[in-house]
């Protein structure tokens, strides 16, 4: 997902909802995803069709 494809605005106060650390955008296996910058936390959340998945229970820890 690159940040042309959310608004500026939206993409500014998302955040972890597990730290509520700031969120990185990167790519995984799996396709895009924005990954947790919290140093304990780390969690990377998927996004669907553009929508990030900002759910604790099925983000992806990253090791």
């Amino acid at each position: 997902m690159s940040e042309s494809t959310m608004q500026p605005w939206l993409r500014e106060i998302l955040r972890c909802p597990a730290c509520r650390a700031e969120l990185r955008d990167e790519t995984g296996a799996a396709g895009p995803e924005l990954v947790c910058t919290g140093a304990e936390c780390g969690l990377a959340y998927r996004v669907d069709d553009g929508i990030p998945v900002l759910l604790v229970d099925e983000a992806r820890p990253r090791g």
